[in-house]
């Protein structure tokens, strides 16, 4: 299959100028090991997903790191974390540049060991699946912003893809970019291998059948608040366990829990994060929505489509380098307003769905699933007007809009392929 050029190449090449190692975290079946070995073709490359390399790396990391000589590449480095001593060591022999590119999946467990040996020697960088930008080899870098600015650049470059309901379905994984590739069959062997590898190696789950249940339940849930007594109502395990195989699933990539925005003066705002899929084939998997006419037509659409929205954001971020933790978060009021829905008025809670933070303005977003769309539907938007430190920016709905446009002075519709 013909390779993919990933927006994160020149961020990647920049910090192995800069630091002495580098470490590109990712879930699974990203492609981290294909982008190091294009990226850093010359250099040797070791992956200890080989049982006698790891052997050799955990019992004796003195010989190996004789053997395997930098500039070097360690694949799954989390499998032998008694590298990372040796690593240290050679690294502070020498003030040359650009001698170790580290890869993992399990990233809770190497922010543990890189924070104890490597700090202050080790540029990180996160890879995720692939972006709707690099599916239509668009070469536009900045990332995403609600403004008049950033669509006049995006013009530019943007391709309204034939079927975004087709690209949400299929997944972000790069294998599953080959049309030859089965998409259950894929998914399947994923979780498989995931629960077997990834789930006993980060914690000790012995119940591997509920875990599956659990995953399951958590992929029904994903663009809602989360609520672990319901998901271990469901389950049968208690709230402490859910709480621990949620941190799992965090860890190693599948899921991104997006905080609500902290602020005093917004007292009635729900303190609980949102639960996202990182990935909408798997969750679309694990939910039973087999085709993408289902997908799209069904009850499930409007759920995937704000996690394909929320994911596509955060890539333009971390694709550019930046960590998006520092710049997102949603909010939910449980201050009641009265809206319309098929004809009748009803309360509910004020929401953002989105609130990216820059330079002290708050740039709220509402997503739609909707090809029409009213700048009614941003009301909320009006509550970030309390917050006498931040000033509010531009606000948009995100949107299966055709075109990009003005739905009042300081309200956008942009497209989903604008992002």
């Amino acid at each position: 299959m013909e390779y993919i050029r990933r927006s994160i190449e020149e961020k990647l090449l920049k910090s192995s100028e800069t630091f002495k190692a580098v470490l590109l975290t990712g879930p699974r079946q990203v492609g981290k090991s294909t982008l190091l070995k294009k990226q850093f073709s010359d250099w040797k490359y070791v992956s200890l997903d080989d049982p006698f390399l790891e052997q050799q790396a955990r019992e004796n990391g003195s010989m190996f790191m004789m053997l395997n000589q930098p500039p070097l590449i360690i694949d799954e480095i989390q499998r032998a974390p008694e590298l990372f001593r040796y690593i240290k060591l050679l690294c502070d022999e020498t003030e040359e540049k650009g001698l170790f590119c580290l890869s993992g999946s399990q990233q809770f467990r190497l922010m543990q060991n890189i924070s104890e040996t490597l700090s202050g020697r080790i540029s990180i960088v996160e890879l995720s699946g692939l972006s709707l930008r690099e599916l239509q080899k668009d070469s536009f870098q900045e990332r995403f912003l609600p403004s008049m600015e950033y669509l006049l650049e995006r013009q530019k470059t943007v391709k309204a893809p034939r079927n975004i309901w087709s690209i949400i379905h299929r997944g972000s994984y790069p294998e599953l970019q080959n049309p030859e590739v089965d998409w259950s069959e894929f998914y399947s062997n994923y979780v498989r291998t995931y629960i077997e590898r990834d789930v006993r190696e980060l914690s000790a789950v012995q119940d591997l059948d509920a875990f599956r249940r659990f995953m399951i339940a958590t992929a029904a849930r994903t663009g809602e608040i989360l609520n672990y007594s319901n998901i271990a109502s469901e389950v049968g395990k208690d709230v402490v366990t859910i709480k621990n195989w949620i941190s799992i699933l965090e860890a190693s990539g599948i899921v991104y829990l997006l905080e609500p925005y902290s602020s005093n003066v917004l007292k009635r705002a729900i303190k609980t994060p949102k639960l996202y899929f990182r990935d909408t084939g798997l969750a679309c998997y694990l939910t039973r929505w087999l085709t993408e006419e289902a997908l799209a037509y069904g009850a499930f659409s409007g759920h995937i489509f704000e996690t394909f929205v929320i994911s596509e954001i955060l890539k333009s971020f971390s694709n550019k380098g930046l960590d998006y933790r520092y710049y997102v978060s949603y909010y939910r009021g449980r201050d009641k307003k009265r809206v319309k829905k098929n004809g009748e008025a009803i309360e509910v809670e004020g929401e953002i769905d989105l609130i990216i933070e820059e330079n002290g303005t708050l740039y709220p977003i509402e997503i739609k699933q909707n090809p029409h769309v009213s700048a009614d539907e941003t009301s909320a938007f009006l509550v970030l007007d309390q917050l006498e430190d931040k000033k509010r920016g531009m606000g948009a709905i995100v949107c299966i809009c055709s075109q990009p446009g003005i739905l009042r002075e300081n309200i956008l519709q942009i497209p989903v392929w604008y992002i």
